[in-house]
């Protein structure tokens, strides 16, 4: 069995333990063992055991796993695991005990989930995008038309009917059932920023279709299960989402890129949050061509902005990056924490 499958599960072991997911990262660890002991995880990753390091990384193959196993307990079809799941238990040596026969009893679903890229939807994300789009509202005067990428849900796209506490300050609508908090430091962008949204879209190669059943479960099964309150966060929105009935297209960023061109009046904001990597390297190509035509047409009357928070591999950091359609270059706009805890201003 391929070493890099190892590498893979050892690097989200760590990631899950640096991002307080202690469960998730013991379950992992010990997936890991069974990797090299050629245990039913080896076996339902066999397929993917000669890919390098680096795509199974990119891909999150460990977390899809994770996911699988936290599906089957929400669904409700393993009882047994359950019970020493979080929220009701704690106990992640038993758990994964009980988890390798789950994983061989429902096999069909946990290779379906293996398939389909990890789609957590980190609601709490917004309260570092929102800097960007006030620091664009407040170059620009202009009211937003926002286009979000790899939307999944679309829960992202509705920022501006979410309630912000950063610090001792506030931001959106007072009344909205999705609360965050944010750490900003810094050289922070003015809450007080006029903000209007004109228009908002979204797109997605595989969208979440809330109205089909299982689909808020499988997007709440990518939330690591001992962390209740992104959990809580996340059902909020999902029911926010649905009261809105807001339509994610099913596309792909090569050709629906295209649509967010500039409109005269209107300033045109482009944003994504941790999908990049999940992107075909042609398709990232597709979409920076299209970019590329949207920031030679942009013009004071109809500018276009590129914003987005993704990881910076060769800075080992998660990032807030802004690129404008009057600026040469692509501006650090904030280190971030990858589930929105905290943004650095720089």
């Amino acid at each position: 069995m391929s070493d890099n499958l190892i590498l893979a599960f050892d690097y989200q072991v760590k990631g899950c333990a640096a991002l307080g997911a202690p469960f998730s990262s013991r379950i992992l660890e010990l997936a890991a063992k069974d990797i090299t002991a050629g245990g039913i995880t080896a076996q339902l990753l066999r397929d993917r055991a000669d890919l390098p390091a680096d795509q199974l990384i990119r891909d999150a193959v460990a977390l899809r796993l994770l996911a699988s196993l936290h599906h089957l307990v929400l669904g409700g079809h393993a009882p047994e695991l359950a019970s020493c799941h979080p929220p009701r238990a704690d106990d992640p040596d038993r758990a994964w005990e009980i988890a390798k026969s789950v994983l061989s009893k429902h096999s069909d679903l946990v290779v379906a989930m293996l398939d389909h890229e990890p789609q957590t939807n980190e609601v709490r994300r917004s309260a570092c995008l929102l800097g960007g789009f006030l620091m664009i509202a407040q170059e620009t005067g202009l009211p937003l038309r926002c286009f979000e990428l790899g939307a999944s849900a679309g829960l992202n796209s509705l920022w501006d009917r979410f309630h912000y506490a950063i610090g001792d300050a506030t931001w959106g609508d007072p009344k909205s059932t999705v609360r965050l908090s944010c750490n900003w430091t810094g050289p922070a962008p003015s809450l007080a920023t006029e903000l209007c949204v004109a228009e908002r879209h979204a797109c997605d190669r595989r969208p979440v279709n809330l109205r089909q059943p299982g689909e808020a479960i499988r997007l709440l099964s990518y939330c690591w299960g001992e962390q209740g309150e992104r959990m809580a966060r996340l059902r909020a929105a999902l029911a926010l989402v649905r009261d809105e009935a807001f339509k994610v297209d099913a596309e792909t960023a090569a050709t629906w890129v295209c649509k967010a061109a500039p409109m005269a009046g209107t300033a045109t904001v482009l944003f994504h949050s941790i999908m990049w990597q999940y992107m075909p390297p042609e398709e990232q190509a597709a979409a920076r061509a299209a970019l590329a035509k949207h920031v030679a047409r942009a013009s004071p009357d109809q500018p276009f902005y590129w914003l987005r928070m993704e990881h910076n591999e060769v800075a080992q950091q998660f990032e807030l990056r802004l690129l404008a359609w009057n600026k040469d270059d692509d501006r650090l706009l904030a280190v971030v924490h990858p589930h929105g805890e905290f943004a650095h201003w720089q």
